[in-house]
């Protein structure tokens, strides 16, 4: 084994100022891998936007993590070859990592053996560049190994230090098992084990990390600063911003922020570890690309304690407005995260009328509803503690995570570098790309509102508020008029990118149009009892309270089909890969903005008992005291917020279980058909009498 020294003792070819600053992408999420071709595609869009680095590490790749020791067989390094071969011509250094942590013995001379004989293995495939990684374990090592290293840290360092040697000081990273300032013990500056690391690991290895939490809202220079001093070096950072494997309702469509840019002069680097849906993180990258060419920073629009100022100016904003309220025009060398997004829309636009179907097995998002907290939100503590957060969605974790110090192994191995290059077609097999392109608008099939009554549209500068007379019976749910026989109506806009970015934004802050619904829900939800209690005689005008009321439910049936409209659009896009990877998340949170704005119709209906109109609503919503501001904080880990947005709108609901309202799955192939609940109605009875037959006579129950 290779001797563990002090790196002040080492030569002076140790220094790494002028090293290039490395900025790109790892793939290290827990859930499927991306395909070849999606790397490929990535390479391909790093080079357009200036980044440079990609390091391979997809957490349920097997040959990854669980048998790490195996090597590759020739299909699979042709196709390993082939893709560091893609990253080099697009000059993108292709970083190859490996996750040993899980079972190696340290001092076992056959497991470095075996370490080396892999790597070298990759390095005649073309790769210069090398990442252990020791994240996600347990901090201790073996009583076999305790006699040989003084430490855990000793005994990482060791490994490290002789594989960095015996492959000739090639580009080299390491990733500690304290990655956080949360992991830390006791913490930053006085941890062992990162003092250790810093104090033996060799100076051109470069070391992550993630920030003061697994998924930090913000990193700063202060922190980099002291963190620097313990790992005597600059660290590389390994950005978990948009990471979404922690939550499979969750997206995270918005602009890289929350780090300034007086940090990259600090840094050895950033990794941005994305969303595990490939077609999702254009916006990402590309606003990581801006931030990476800036010196300046724009000044922050919504800062954390402006949140009741934001509330209030969002009363004079247009209903989806967020992105028209921006920055006045910077210098290029300035970075501001809302002028980046802009910035970002526009080019990712062209990105949904690229003709691409969609490859391999989808990922849909999940199909069981999020549970609604029976307890309060965890104690904000200095130091975050498992025991007060909620176990995260089974679906996997944000490589690396924090409420278990032991990741175990998926239930499901793959292998990342041989996927099925055409598209599925069976219906037998998971849900793929049955229309790869959108159909003429001669063939185009007209858009149906699926609902059990007839509903007539109505345009929407007609629908300033809403009568008693318009809210019959026959009460139309969810009018929709987009496609017709009107090419237009099928053309996205940026208006709808931003409605949809809004929707999906980042782990501790909600899009400005996402928080005007849940604020316009929750002002008609609680004032319903006006309408409620209002009877209204023949022609006589209706109350100023009451047509307020009014005025602002018909803008939220105005929102409710902005989203219907960004659905239906969105199925007609060329680009079937970036449908299929959007559709069900977008899917899911339009059944509930849906079944939102046919709770408002009910109430208009002025037969609503008072009681259930009234301020019934989940324990802890959006506008429960201190919610919010925990939620913003990003004091808390964003798993204690299970389900995004559209968890946050189910809250609202007044039901003390709104789980079995949303236990539909999207359908397996996209489609313009809209799903609504209405009001029963006295002509449903034969109906409804009909389903209860059918469902007890299947179960074999007979009626006398």
């Amino acid at each position: 084994m290779a001797e563990v020294c002090d790196v002040a003792e080492s030569n002076g070819d140790c220094k790494n100022d002028d090293r290039e600053f490395l900025c790109g992408v790892v793939e290290g999420f827990y859930g499927r891998p991306w395909t070849p071709e999606q790397r490929r595609d990535l390479f391909v869009k790093m080079k357009k936007m200036g980044l440079n680095a990609y390091m391979y590490a997809p957490k349920d790749d097997f040959k990854h993590r669980a048998y790490w020791r195996e090597l590759y067989s020739v299909e699979e390094a042709e196709h390993l070859t082939s893709l560091i071969q893609a990253a080099a011509e697009n000059d993108v250094t292709f970083f190859y990592a490996l996750s040993p942590g899980l079972d190696i013995t340290y001092s076992n001379p056959k497991e470095i053996l075996s370490l080396k004989r892999k790597l070298e293995q990759v390095c005649q495939f073309g790769c210069s560049a090398f990442a252990l990684l020791f994240d996600d374990i347990e901090p201790e090592i073996s009583e076999t190994d305790k006699e040989v290293y003084q430490s855990f840290a000793h005994a990482q360092v060791a490994v490290a230090n002789e594989i960095f040697e015996y492959l000739s000081h090639p580009k080299f990273i390491f990733c500690p098992t304290e990655y956080c300032a949360a992991r830390a013990i006791p913490n930053v500056q006085n941890s062992e084990y990162l003092n250790t690391i810093g104090q033996k690991l060799h100076l051109n290895i470069d070391i992550m990390w993630t920030g003061p939490k697994v998924i930090s809202k913000e990193i700063t220079i202060e922190s980099i600063q002291e963190l620097s001093e313990v790992l005597h070096r600059p660290p590389l950072i390994w950005d978990n911003l948009h990471a979404n494997d922690y939550d499979q309702k969750r997206l995270f469509l918005g602009p890289y922020c929350g780090r300034s840019t007086e940090l990259i002069p600090r840094l050895r680097g950033v990794l941005s570890n994305p969303n595990c849906e490939y077609e999702t993180n254009f916006v990402p990258i590309h606003t990581l690309s801006q931030w990476s060419k800036c010196t300046i920073d724009g000044k922050r629009e919504l800062n954390l304690s402006d949140s009741v100022s934001a509330d209030i100016k969002l009363e004079t904003e247009n209903e989806f407005g967020s992105m028209e309220d921006l920055v006045s025009p910077m210098s290029p060398n300035t970075y501001h995260p809302k002028n980046a997004l802009k910035i970002a829309i526009k080019d990712w636009m062209a990105e949904f009328y690229k003709a691409k179907n969609a490859f391999g097995r989808v990922i849909s998002a999940p199909l069981v509803p999020t549970p609604i907290p029976a307890c309060p939100l965890p104690v904000i503590t200095s130091c975050f503690s498992t025991a007060n957060v909620p176990t995260p969605a089974p679906a996997g974790r944000t490589s690396p995570v924090l409420d278990s110090s032991y990741q175990p192994l998926s239930s499901e191995l793959v292998n990342s570098l041989i996927a099925n290059t055409a598209p599925k077609e069976s219906n037998n097999l998971e849900p793929m790309d049955c229309n790869p392109l959108p159909p003429s608008p001669k063939h185009s099939p007209t858009v149906e509102n699926e609902i059990i009554l007839e509903t007539d549209s109505k345009p929407e500068d007609q629908a300033e508020t809403v009568s008693k007379e318009e809210i019959t019976e026959e009460m139309q749910t969810e009018p929709i008029d987009v496609v017709g026989n009107d090419s237009e109506g099928k053309q996205l806009a940026e208006s709808d990118i931003s409605l949809l970015i809004d929707l999906f934004y980042l782990p501790f802050e909600h899009g400005r149009g996402g928080i005007k619904i849940l604020q316009e829900f929750h002002w008609l939800k609680s004032h319903g009892y006006i309408v409620c209690q209002s009877k209204r005689k023949g022609r006589e005008p209706e109350s100023p309270e009451v047509q307020e009321w009014l005025t602002r439910v018909a803008k939220f049936d105005n929102m409710t089909q902005a989203v219907g409209k960004l659905l239906m659009r969105l199925t007609f896009c060329p680009n079937r890969s970036l449908l299929y990877d959007l559709y069900p998340y977008i899917w899911d949170i339009k059944g509930v903005v849906s079944m939102l704005n046919s709770y408002l119709k009910w109430i208009a209906l002025r037969r609503v008992p008072l009681p259930v109109s009234s301020l019934m609503s989940s324990p802890f919503t959006w506008f429960s005291k201190g919610y919010k501001e925990t939620f913003m904080s990003g004091d808390q880990e964003p798993w204690a917020f299970l389900g995004g947005l559209t968890s946050e709108l189910q809250h609202l609901l007044p039901l003390e279980s709104v789980n079995d309202l949303f236990l539909y799955k999207p359908p397996e192939v996209p489609n313009n058909k809209i799903y609504t609940i209405r009001p029963y109605l006295p002509s449903d009875e034969l109906l409804i009498l009909f389903v209860l037959m059918t469902k007890y006579l299947s179960c074999g129950v007979f009626f006398n």
